[in-house]
């Protein structure tokens, strides 16, 4: 294969500034593609691709559009965004992101990690390992790794490690080698009815690979595993099991791992990274070790340092009532004497279906606060009564007694946080919405 298979193309990546986004802008600038983009803000992606040598547009403008370019967006671009509306008008190729990664993952030998939540995390457990072992992937991520400072590279290895996004559908255009998936619930209530429906798209997902890697005990229906993992059971198994303080030690087919991430479900996480890593011919003797120095992905348990009266802060993407069970039940191997938890919810259509749920999960902290929703690609008219308020009064009704305040707006609960935390808590603000803009204020004072 040329070392430029994309040279001559050219590519417009409408909403260039978002995590999957920009990990195929810097993947097709390394397959030697002329890459333009836009977006409404500025992030830390967008910096990320100037520092690439690429000049994102900030605010969409049909002047954006470079003459002969092929079209990309995601799901989140909407009909009437004006350069898409201009695109279409020119009659230029539209492509959804899902469609190009679907093109890079038949470009190199592809392992997909799938899964409603873990991963990111995990896929960028896989990344790491094979950088540390010399293996030089590529990998596409929905997070920065953080021991390689970015989410995404085309690389010069054999194997290309992809997040694969069930959300829309989109990882149905991918065609992997290796199918990774952490779990299945229902999450995305915008485009599955049914946890059955949600279970049909993963088992269409994996079924075509050659190796499905899936957790002991969850059926794909038809779709037979090549090799299970879990805890204390599967083809690859943690045993000894120790959680620590923003770790955790277990053996793999008798080789120690010493995780620097925390919490069960990380275990979990490392035990898919391993068996994935074996199938890309890295054994657990030769990635363990490696994962041993994995500090996480962006996001995903991020320390922020410590914030008023030095209470510690870290943030976390978790948006789904497990993922922020497990975030809870991962920051009390700390051991604070206050866990207090900030809480976004994320999308109307998921706060509407699972707003008791989350109260449940919230309960676990000692204080909590629930903002407002942040709502993303959703409109709240199309929800009407639906707002965070759904949240805070779930988690009052569990909580036992322990506070839970609702305050709408992040400067509301910056104001309330500098006047009662105080040494000894942990704060951890959840939530895939701008709420880590709440940790990266409150963070990082002493």
């Amino acid at each position: 294969m040329s070392d430029a298979p994309w040279s001559g193309r050219r590519l417009h990546f409408i909403g260039i500034g978002g995590a999957g986004m920009s990990g195929l802008a810097i993947v097709a600038l390394g397959l030697g593609a002329q890459v333009s983009g836009s977006d409404r803000a500025e992030s830390a992606y967008t910096e990320r691709l100037r520092e690439l040598g690429l000049a994102p547009a900030i605010g969409h403008d049909p002047g954006n559009l470079p003459d002969g370019a092929e079209v990309v967006v995601s799901t989140a671009i909407s009909e009437d965004n004006v350069e898409l509306a201009a695109a279409r008008e020119a009659g230029a190729r539209i492509l959804h992101r899902g469609e190009l990664l679907g093109e890079v993952s038949r470009l190199k030998r592809c392992l997909a990690v799938a899964g409603t939540h873990g991963k990111t995390t995990t896929a960028s457990m896989v990344a790491h390992a094979l950088v540390e072992c010399g293996r030089r992937p590529g990998y596409l991520v929905g997070g920065e790794v953080r021991s390689t400072g970015t989410n995404a590279s085309w690389g010069q290895g054999d194997w290309v490690v992809v997040e694969a996004d069930e959300s829309d559908r989109s990882f149905l255009r991918l065609e992997p080698d290796v199918a990774v998936v952490t779990n299945v619930e229902l999450d995305h209530h915008s485009t599955y009815r049914t946890l059955p429906e949600v279970e049909q798209a993963f088992a269409e997902f994996a079924g075509p690979a050659p190796t499905v890697i899936v957790p002991a005990g969850l059926e794909l229906h038809g779709v037979p595993p090549s090799l299970t993992f879990g805890i204390e059971s599967g083809t690859l198994a943690a045993r000894e099991l120790d959680l620590l303080p923003l770790g955790s030690r277990f053996t793999v087919d008798g080789v120690g791992v010493e995780l620097r991430v925390p919490g069960r479900h990380n275990v979990l996480n490392a035990l898919a990274a391993l068996a994935a890593c074996r199938e890309a011919g890295v054994p657990p003797q030769e990635a363990a070790p490696a994962l041993g120095s994995f500090t996480g992905a962006a996001r995903r348990f991020e320390p922020h340092g410590r914030g008023p009266n030095g209470a510690l802060v870290f943030d976390d993407y978790a948006h789904h009532p497990t993922e922020v069970r497990a975030t809870l039940e991962a920051a009390r191997t700390l051991e604070p004497e206050r866990l207090v938890a900030v809480f976004q919810p994320h999308l109307y259509s998921r706060t509407h279906h699972l707003a008791r749920e989350f109260g449940r999960a919230l309960a676990l902290a000692d204080l909590v606060v629930v903002l407002d929703i942040y709502p993303a690609r959703e409109k709240a008219e199309d929800y009407p009564g639906v707002s965070g308020w759904l949240v805070a009064t779930a988690t009052a009704d569990a909580s036992g007694g322990r506070p839970v305040y609702w305050l709408p707006r992040l400067d509301q609960a910056e104001g309330f946080l500098r006047g009662e935390l105080r040494h000894g808590d942990l704060l951890l603000t959840l939530g895939a919405g701008n709420v880590d803009e709440l940790a990266g204020r409150l963070g990082d004072e002493s």
